[in-house]
């Protein structure tokens, strides 16, 4: 079906009765024999930022993901500083050209009406929400940044229509609850229920 082509007839056998195979499984080989402990210790968050940032969320969750032995970064499309809602800046700790989607484990999405707006109109940006969907990690969108998912077509349902796990729309403002709900879905690593092939994004 890959190729486009009708199945072939099958040859015949080699042997009359060829030898059971050495291996039916392979631990050494599978990326789900060794879970882990259900921590979020090393996972990669990407905590993507632009000018017009609700500060207090994403810097709240930057340090409590960090707390938790996580490893966050402030992504931005350009070093420097962004400026917030708040006031106070956030430095930009790297950016999407040097560290794309497929090296973190998880995402977060921004609010502050500025910033989506800004988002919105990158095609990196929404390139990297994309790529994190694609590869079924998790997601959790502050506020406004829902329109973010909406524009780069990472709906938060499955196509049973069933809620996503690895998708979580947060209210504006950071709070335990979401934090939890967001570690909760990190420590599965990968949320295959969404994969798709080909995938829906």
């Amino acid at each position: 079906m890959g190729l486009g082509m009708t199945l072939p007839d099958p040859m015949p056998r080699a042997l009359k009765n060829p030898p059971a195979p050495e291996v039916d499984r392979s631990p050494a080989l599978s990326l789900l024999s060794r879970p882990g402990d259900g921590s979020i210790r090393t996972r990669r968050v990407a905590i993507i930022v632009a000018d017009g940032v609700e500060g207090d969320s994403v810097r709240r969750m930057h340090a409590e993901l960090l707390r938790l032995g996580a490893g966050p970064r402030f992504v931005g499309t350009r070093l420097g500083a962004v400026s917030t809602t708040g006031g106070d800046p956030i430095d930009v700790e790297v950016t999407t050209e040097t560290t794309p989607a497929v090296l973190y484990d998880a995402l977060v999405l921004p609010d502050g009406a500025d910033a989506v707006v800004q988002l919105a109109n990158l095609g990196q940006a929404l390139e990297f929400i994309k790529d994190q969907f694609r590869h079924c990690k998790p997601i959790v969108a502050f506020g406004a940044s829902e329109t973010l998912l909406e524009g780069a077509g990472a709906s938060p349902f499955l196509p049973s229509g069933e809620p996503d796990p690895g998708v979580l729309l947060a209210p504006a403002g950071f709070s335990k609850e979401v934090l939890s709900q967001f570690v909760e879905a990190i420590g599965r690593h990968r949320h295959f229920e969404r994969y798709g092939d080909p995938p829906p994004v």
